[in-house]
């Protein structure tokens, strides 16, 4: 028995490493913010908006999703500032260094934040990157004040609670991705402690918007539009990003290999490859009809 055990002790220290976890289920603290040109505050509706600006050249707005602040975005803006763009990030309200009212949030809100911030940083127009909450945001720009939008890349967006996934609460990444943001906001947030506050007032407006039908996405003129998820998308149905692209005219479709909600982080590589393709005028994928 002790031999047997012996042998069977070798063969599984001689068998080839397991493979590694696959991108899509991890995630990867982002890169830390380079140094900025500029901060500043925006007093607007209720709130005080932080934002601040990197680089020179064609300006591209970065807006991240619920519950996370500008730090998201430490592996995409010095792939921004390289290719020649001045970068502006934005804390949503409540979220980040931003702060916020007693009112609900709502995604219309949001949006009119982001205008406010333009006004004051002298931007008249730009491309906007958009990520989970933050591509919404985008895409309500888009339809909302189509002259200060250039293009679009929307990045695991859903425009009604219907795409929501029910069960993708439950994937893998949730706990990693939870404790990040819970440290990323108690370390940089004006009301640090107050993280669970924010994760409820998400989740409320979360559940119960955006609730955009075909119509309102069909009238989408001016900026050019890119659909943009993971192959591995947790939270959002596929059929919904698919729709989403064939609904709005022009836009383009494009899926990312290997990759999950979170693919900024999990393949900053793959993600900055399409981001930048877009921005800089390449195809990335078919216009739809």
């Amino acid at each position: 028995m002790v031999r047997a055990l012996a042998i069977a002790l070798m063969l599984l220290s001689a068998a080839p490493a397991t493979a590694a976890t696959p991108a899509w289920r991890t995630f990867p603290a982002p890169a830390p913010l380079p140094a900025w040109n500029q901060q500043g505050r925006v007093e607007h509706d209720g709130a005080s908006i932080w934002w601040a600006s990197f680089g020179a050249g064609p300006p591209v707005i970065l807006l991240h999703g619920g519950d996370a602040s500008s730090d998201i975005w430490g592996d995409q803006v010095p792939a921004l500032i390289a290719d020649g763009h001045r970068v502006i990030v934005i804390d949503s309200r409540g979220h980040g260094r931003s702060t916020r009212d007693a009112r609900p949030l709502t995604y219309v809100r949001l949006e009119s934040d982001v205008i406010a911030v333009m006004d004051a940083a002298g931007v008249s127009h730009a491309a906007v990157v958009g990520w989970s909450d933050g591509a919404i945001i985008a895409l309500i720009m888009a339809m909302h004040d189509p002259a200060r939008v250039t293009r679009v890349f929307a990045f695991g967006a859903n425009m009604d609670v219907t795409a929501l996934r029910p069960l993708g609460a439950l994937a893998a990444t949730v706990p990693q991705v939870q404790a990040w943001l819970a440290s990323d906001y108690d370390a940089i947030s004006p009301t640090p402690g107050g993280f669970a506050l924010l994760e409820r007032a998400v989740l409320a407006m979360q559940t119960t918007q955006p609730n955009y039908a075909a119509a309102d996405l069909a009238a989408i003129r001016g900026p050019q539009i890119a659909i943009v998820d993971g192959d591995h998308e947790e939270f959002i149905r596929r059929r919904h990003t698919v729709w989403l692209a064939r609904t709005i005219p022009g836009a383009q479709l494009i899926i990312l290999p290997g990759v999950s909600h979170f693919a900024p982080v999990q393949a900053p590589d793959v993600f900055n490859a399409a981001m930048l393709g877009f921005l800089d005028g390449g195809a990335g994928a078919t216009p739809n009809p």
